[in-house]
């Protein structure tokens, strides 16, 4: 039996923290071996991003195509894209790929910085988001792509999630970290329904990589041949414990990482 492997197309993190860093730690951290297409550089740190330069869409494709002629993924997962021409790029390579795709729609750092033009968020609600087996936005993203306000409870969530169906995303995970409330209530929509699946709120710091880190864990659940409930059930309960373990590492001055390897040291 082969090996599962998953690929990220995202940005890179000097930081460790998110992005391609994060996917790869998450990869190897849930038994799945991890491949990698760059499509930005970033300089950034637990206290912001300082610096952004994209890698040029033939490079992107590239290094895309040479992972699926050697290495095929069992499942792919997008993240920070940043300009047309990449999400271009992209949705050009994917062609003939029946895999799963996870799509989380990058836009905005958790220092508040730009990470995706708004051609550029045109472009992948045009090309990706038909796409995507599961996309993963967060209240203030799913508001973005749709053009409204963030969603203030959860049957207005419901609706946005049901509203990125109807662009043409398979799937849709609703994530509940900006919300308020004592619990962190994700909901996944999909064409036969809503679920939520809840876990208690932590008062932490160390939240730097979390939507890369849960979306990369779902696409590693997806690679092992888990359901998509189950995947995102799996990578969810994870993704909370390796937030909880975190504040045991100190990493940084500002938002700090989660614990991708808090499973293998307990």
């Amino acid at each position: 039996m082969s090996h599962p492997t998953a690929l990220t197309i995202a940005g890179s993190d000097s930081g460790g923290g998110a992005g391609i860093q994060a996917d790869l730690k998450t990869f190897a951290a849930l038994g799945v071996y991890g491949t990698s297409a760059i499509t930005a550089i970033t300089a950034q740190n637990t206290r912001g991003v300082f610096a952004v330069a994209p890698v040029d869409a033939a490079t992107v494709a590239a290094q895309i195509a040479a992972v699926r002629d050697d290495i095929p993924p069992d499942a792919i997962k997008i993240g920070m894209l940043g300009a047309p021409d990449i999400v271009d790029t992209v949705a050009a390579a994917l062609e003939g790929y029946d895999g799963p795709v996870v799509l989380d729609p990058v836009m905005v750092a958790k220092s508040g910085a730009a990470l995706l033009s708004r051609d550029a968020e045109t472009a992948l609600i045009a090309r990706l988001l038909p796409r995507a087996d599961l996309l993963t936005p967060n209240l203030p993203e799913a508001a973005r792509l749709l053009g409204c306000a963030p969603a203030r409870d959860m049957a207005e969530a419901q609706a946005q999630g049901r509203a990125l169906l109807g662009l043409g995303a398979r799937a849709v995970l609703m994530k509940g970290g900006h919300a308020d409330g004592p619990d962190c209530i994700d909901i996944l929509v999909t064409a036969s329904g809503a679920v939520e699946m809840a876990q208690p709120r932590l008062a932490t710091r160390n939240t730097h990589g979390t939507g890369c880190t849960l979306s990369s864990a779902i696409a590693a659940e997806l690679a092992k041949g888990a359901g998509l409930e189950a995947a995102v059930r799996r990578a969810q309960s994870w993704l909370h414990g390796a937030i909880r373990a975190a504040d045991a590492m100190a990493i940084g001055a500002g938002h700090g990482p989660v614990d991708h390897f808090h499973e293998v040291r307990q």
